[in-house]
């Protein structure tokens, strides 16, 4: 229902849950141990994953890296890998066909444009950690209003069409036809990636059911196309990088974006994908479009955090050295502000 009536969500995250849900259904009826549960959970979220965008491979590896951050579940990969394979080909069989878009252009390495990439990944990463907190934003004013869940889907609802009436009605559902234009090439309004933002985290936190990895490929492709008219570069090339970039910063997974990159681009754009999915991945800190991740390896020396522990709980604070070097800069800081106030 939210889906088809416009609310602003994807059709991944149904697929995986019901994915996830028959594999404990099954687990149930031959009386699985939990270990094995866990297992066929795994593999019923790549297959889900696989089934939605046709992408086996990217679908596999995402359901063993989501789950902890920074570490991949090697003992599900052969289990995830049939069941992302299986799953695509089933539902290729029952007619449902795919979007590729193989990217065709010509580019030799040089310093210019790797740097251009970094500073993309950079930019990505912002745009990550961005998503992120408007979620938490969102959901925090959601549970702030104490009224009944219909209704205060029903206000969602009500938000939902006065901003689309003040905007554009092309930020609600998938919003397919905005990322091919973008993937395209072709010119979108520059504030496009933070409204779909606000339209995806009204729709997610105010009742909506839905996926939010559709969502993260709209806010991609657009703020790629916005990073592109900044410093006047290829739309076409940065819109796509940005997709999946975004991706591996909101969902810290960048090995399965990659690999996605691959499998919807072609192999050309392989190299600076990976390089701007792990800028971004690396930007976003401790934070997740999907908070019950586990930390798996600290993202920096610098910030302590606990091993195992979930998003949803992490404490973190800075190390005794970083401690020292922030009073360095301060007392530096004050000094100037004094000689300042002296002139």
């Amino acid at each position: 229902m939210t889906l088809a009536l416009g609310g602003s969500a994807g059709k991944e995250g149904p697929c995986a849950q019901i994915g996830a849900g028959l594999s404990s259904i099954f687990c149930d009826l031959f009386k699985f141990n939990d270990n094995d549960r866990k297992k066929l959970v795994i593999c019923g979220i790549s297959a889900g994953f696989a089934a939605v965008f046709g992408t086996p491979i990217a679908g596999a590896i995402f359901g063993v890296e989501v789950l902890v951050v920074g570490s991949i579940l090697y003992d599900v990969l052969l289990p995830s890998f049939i069941s992302g394979i299986t799953s695509f080909q089933i539902s290729s069989v029952l007619g449902i066909k795919y979007y590729y878009h193989p990217l065709n252009f010509t580019l030799n390495f040089n310093e210019i444009f790797f740097i251009n990439i970094l500073f993309a990944g950079i930019f990505f990463g912002i745009c990550s950690f961005l998503f992120i907190e408007v979620l938490k934003l969102f959901k925090y004013l959601s549970e702030k209003i104490q009224v009944w869940p219909p209704l205060k889907g029903i206000i969602g609802g009500f938000v939902l069409i006065i901003l689309s009436f003040i905007f554009s009605k092309q930020f609600l559902g998938l919003g397919l036809n905005t990322i091919e234009d973008s993937l395209q090439g072709l010119n979108i309004v520059w504030y496009a990636f933070i409204l779909k933002i606000i339209f995806t985290s009204i729709t997610l936190n105010w009742g909506g059911s839905g996926g939010i990895i559709t969502p993260i490929f709209f806010i991609g492709a657009t703020s790629g196309t916005f990073f592109a008219n900044i410093f006047h570069l290829d739309k076409s090339i940065y819109a796509p990088i940005g997709m999946v970039s975004l991706l591996a910063g909101a969902a810290n997974t960048p090995i399965a974006a990659s690999i996605l990159a691959v499998e919807l681009f072609g192999s050309k754009i392989a190299p600076y994908v990976a390089v701007a999915c792990i800028v971004s991945f690396l930007m976003t800190g401790y934070r997740s479009v999907y908070p019950s991740q586990m930390i798996g390896i600290r993202k920096s020396a610098s910030i302590n955090v606990e091993l195992g522990e979930e998003m949803n709980n992490l404490k973190t604070q800075n190390r005794p050295q970083n401690e020292k070097i922030i009073r360095v800069i301060l007392s530096v800081v004050n000094k100037i502000k004094v000689r300042i106030f002296e002139k």
